[in-house]
């Protein structure tokens, strides 16, 4: 089984996240997104898999989304991926990626659900 965990080590909810699979005996594949931001093809997938559209994977309190504009209802979500791509940090945290679903890990024991 192949998980993946998209991790900022500075996140206390990322961090948590990834000693609860440690704990669980399960060494992910950890992407460090802000050195190593999604595509947009990524990030579309990464929607599917939550379930969720692309506005909820924004950080509405980040600095970025408000120099962005990013609350403009009339932006497409390509500019909304554009967007999380060219500023990472504006990407929720933790994400986990397991057997066809993701999780954003917050709390961290929500990823438990997709193991």
């Amino acid at each position: 089984m192949s998980i993946r965990i998209y991790h900022n080590p500075r996140c206390s909810k990322s961090r948590g996240t990834l000693a609860l699979l440690k704990e669980k005996g399960i060494e992910p594949e950890i992407i460090f997104y802000l050195d190593t931001p999604p595509d947009v093809r990524t990030l579309a997938e990464l929607t599917r898999l939550l379930a969720v559209s692309p506005r909820d994977l924004l950080r509405t309190g980040e600095k970025a989304y408000k120099d962005k504009h990013l609350h403009d209802n009339s932006l497409s979500d390509e500019d909304i991926f554009k967007a999380i791509n060219h500023a990472p940090i504006l990407l929720q945290r933790p994400i986990v990626v397991a057997n066809g679903h993701a999780r954003i890990g917050r709390p961290p024991e929500a990823v438990l659900e997709i193991l």
